[in-house]
């Protein structure tokens, strides 16, 4: 703390980086997963074997690329993140003639873990380019209504690809559109409405699950010495009904 009217300094103990030096490193983790789950997806829609239309996303496939290459940019930039995600917190080199002698690094954790951010925004920018494009071939079937909201909007940047062109102003088009998030704000009447309607749970139930009864209170959770106590009081009762139940001299009847 700098008290620069009184022209002191006093140390508060906060001067060590490393909480959330680890914290920035589990965001890289947990961010990269959805750039690399993205790219897979981008696979299944440029690869005819799995998506069943044109190869790449493009007519006359042998005269124009189309997709392949931002393919490959989606590819290389997972590839980068994996090395981004190493952690690092883990690292330490002494400084300041020895002083600080334990540094949390945490420095370089915040700017590769935007540096993560930012490659994962490009990732999931392609996939949408993609999907867009994939659902040219489809017409004149129709999407659900949040995705042909999509489509429209990624339409108002982005014209569908029919020869090969620069990629580039296409593929910060729709890193702007998700930046700004006017994806989100094109479905989000759709999907707040979709779970307001949702009364029950939609999902199959699993035969080793257990259902849990609401409707009766929950019951208080009782002392070992008043379980104990009740348990003695029960065989009591039972001794007493055995004597009023046994013969006098306690002779077979």
């Amino acid at each position: 703390m700098v008290f620069a009217e009184r022209g002191e300094i006093i140390s508060g103990g906060n001067f060590h980086g490393e909480y959330p030096a680890k914290a920035l490193d589990y965001l890289s983790i947990g961010v990269h997963e959805l750039a690399s789950m993205s790219e897979r997806r981008i696979e299944r829609l440029v690869n005819p074997a799995y998506s069943e239309l044109p190869a790449f996303l493009v007519e006359n496939g042998g005269l124009h690329s189309g997709f392949m290459i931002a393919h490959c940019t989606a590819a290389a930039l997972v590839s980068e993140n994996k090395v981004l995600c190493h952690p690092a917190s883990v690292d330490s080199l002494t400084t300041s003639g020895g002083q600080e002698d334990h540094v949390s690094m945490g420095g370089w954790a915040a700017r590769k873990a935007l540096r993560v951010v930012e490659h994962v925004e490009q990732v999931i920018a392609i996939e949408l380019l993609c999907a867009c494009q994939a659902i040219e071939f489809l017409r004149p079937l129709k999407s659900t209504a949040p995705l042909e909201e999509v489509y429209k909007l990624v339409r108002t940047v982005v014209k569908p690809w029919d020869k090969d062109r620069y990629m580039s102003p296409d593929i910060e088009a729709a890193v702007k559109l998700i930046q700004e998030e006017k994806v989100w704000d094109a479905v989000k009447n759709m999907v707040d409405l979709y779970n307001r309607e949702q009364l029950y749970e939609t999902y199959v139930f699993s035969p080793t699950s257990s259902m849990v009864n609401t409707s009766s209170p929950p019951q208080k959770r009782r002392r070992p010495s008043v379980i104990r106590k009740e348990r003695k009081n029960s065989i009591d009762m039972k001794d007493k009904k055995m004597d009023v139940c046994l013969p006098p001299n306690g002779q077979d009847p």
